[in-house]
């Protein structure tokens, strides 16, 4: 039996018969409609009183019937067929409407959410048929023909009284005129059109192009939201994807089921379908469900800042031990939202006989991957072992350390190599490094000036709200932090939440299980800033050094300090 969706109820079985028998119409492959389906269509739905939608393919097939409005029984987007943003949808629909009126904000969205081909929109007379000046109107009134069509200038303009911007609703004509419409000339310029929009905006193929949503609820403050949505959109930039949209909500508390509420996510659906994004990704964590429930309203795929920021780490982790760790915290990041997925997690049976062989897919890939979890701890435990043994060895030889801690991108592997005159990779980028690296540094004693050697050490830069797979999979790195004499806390005195990253790593520091030494701050890039930062910095941080990396500026009273502040940490004081 065909599927009849929508609102059923009260509709007799005879009704529900004459909707079935619309499964077996068919209509010719280059026109939209037939006045002869269009009122067999209108009659139906006079008779139920309510709206009717059909919807059909390129070959003529009716696909799907529905009761209801187009918005009630649109087609869900995992069910559409795959399609570029050149490209149409495929299927059409013609929707009868029991006003008579044009169609609405509501079904142009639905429209554009499931990229139709056309929406032939009949309104009807709540009356049978009849006969007026010898010509058959039957149950139609009016009829209007609506469609897609690219956000060019002229297509804007033309397009200024819709509600949605990229579409196109005709004038009231008659349904003779729009069923002797040649519907495969009218398709193939409309995706002759979207595909030269999509050629002249598309960027490189390697990239994604990302819809970028920010939450802002009531414990955020206006400025600590547009930081955290200005930092989302550079780590997709730092990913290698392109943000071409932003959108915002205000909610008291994300919404439990899709972070935003039902209409913000129509909007994000159909902006994606209007500027072609293929992934959206949201400034803050998302639950299993959550991402779940987002991909099948929206149809495409949707990520979080976490796996923004695996995505970046697994790009640059360039050592065995930094891919190790990187592994390690994917797989405890995908682990849990593996769980729930329909009903695969269910198994064949029950009980003695049921298991092994009879269990589904799902199952076998989070055991193994627990499994492969639990092997990489362990090679964690070996890394952190190592690494302590490399520290004792240095301290045995009484050679001192210090460890460069500090939000990403603030210019530690810069100060590293102009200190050291190494060559450590350097970009302009977050998280441009992830390995720790430790070089030899000398410095003036404290209290003699003589020169002598200590460790001086890279460290992965922090960021805020640190993901948690991140700092249990980085626990051998961060220890480089720990185990330091005392660490150089470097800022980014030209970024404009200066004060808020230095509140961030400040956080995660006290938040380490053992309490690292003494830190002296140091604000670089003093060369990018005006004076009045910089007077508000010298102010807040008597104490504290200022420089720029890149272009050798306070070096020499960094050393200086460097030199006391290893004294301070070795004598306690």
């Amino acid at each position: 039996m065909e599927t009849i969706y929508g609102n059923l109820q009260g509709l007799k079985a005879s009704q529900l018969k004459q909707l079935e028998r619309l499964y077996h119409q068919r209509l010719p492959g280059d026109q939209i409609t037939t006045t002869e389906f269009a009122q067999r269509l209108a009659a139906i739905s006079t008779e139920i009183d309510e709206p009717v939608c059909i919807y059909i393919n390129r070959r003529g097939q009716v696909i799907r019937v529905g009761v209801g409005t187009p918005r009630q029984t649109q087609i869900p987007p995992l069910e559409l067929p795959r399609y570029g943003a050149g490209r149409l949808s495929g299927i059409r629909c013609i929707a009868t409407h029991l006003k008579s009126e044009p169609p609405g904000e509501a079904a142009l969205t639905s429209m554009a959410l499931q990229r139709l081909d056309a929406l032939v929109w009949l309104t009807l007379t709540g009356a049978g048929f009849e006969r007026r000046g010898g010509g058959a109107t039957g149950y139609i009134k009016e009829t209007y023909l609506a469609h897609l069509i690219p956000l060019s200038d002229e297509a804007e303009n033309g397009a200024a009284d819709n509600a949605i911007k990229n579409t196109f609703v005709s004038a009231e004509q008659s349904l003779e005129s729009i069923a002797n419409q040649d519907f495969l000339e009218l398709v193939d310029s409309l995706e002759a059109e979207f595909e030269r929009e999509f050629v002249a905006q598309q960027v490189s193929a390697d990239q994604d192009r990302v819809l970028l949503v920010g939450v802002m609820t009531d414990h955020t403050s206006r400025q600590q939201f547009e930081d955290g949505l200005a930092e989302v959109a550079r780590l997709v930039d730092t990913a290698g994807g392109i943000v071409l949209q932003t959108m915002q909500q205000r909610r008291s508390h994300p919404h439990p089921q899709t972070v935003v509420g039902e209409g913000k996510v129509q909007e994000i659906a159909l902006a994606a379908q209007t500027v072609g994004a293929n992934l959206i990704v949201f400034d803050r964590d998302l639950s299993p469900a959550q991402v779940r429930n987002l991909e099948t309203q929206i149809g495409i795929r949707v990520v979080d800042r976490t796996e923004v920021i695996l995505d970046i780490f697994a790009q640059r982790a360039g050592s065995g031990a930094g891919k190790l760790q990187v592994e390690l915290a994917q797989l405890e990041y995908m682990l849990p939202r593996l769980t729930g997925r329909g009903q695969a997690m269910s198994r064949l049976g029950g009980g003695i006989g049921t298991r092994g062989p009879g269990e589904t897919k799902l199952e076998t890939e989070r055991r193994a991957i627990a499994k492969r979890i639990a092997r990489l701890q362990e090679e964690v435990n070996q890394l952190q072992a190592h690494r302590s043994r490399l520290r004792n060895r240095r301290q045995h030889q009484e050679v001192a350390s210090i460890a460069i801690v500090g939000y990403t991108n603030a210019g530690k592997s810069t100060l590293l190599n102009a200190l050291t005159n190494s060559a450590v990779y350097t970009a302009d980028q977050l998280f441009a490094t992830l390995d720790p690296t430790s070089r030899r540094l000398t410095i003036p004693d404290a209290n003699t000036g003589e020169p002598h050697s200590i460790v001086l050490t890279d460290t992965v830069g922090f960021i805020h709200e640190l993901p948690p797979a991140l700092v249990d999979a980085f626990r051998a790195t961060l220890e480089e932090v720990t185990e330091a004499d005392a660490l150089l806390h470097l800022v980014d005195l030209s970024h404009p939440a200066w004060q808020s990253q230095i509140r961030s790593v400040m956080t995660i520091l006290s938040e380490m299980p053992l309490a690292p030494g003494p830190a002296l701050v140091a604000f670089n890039k003093i060369d990018q800033v005006d004076g009045e930062t910089l007077a508000v910095a010298r102010e807040e941080f008597p104490n504290a050094v200022f420089i720029s990396a890149s272009n050798a500026l306070g070096l020499e009273t960094l050393r200086l300090r460097l030199g006391q502040l290893i004294h301070f940490a070795v004598s306690g004081g």
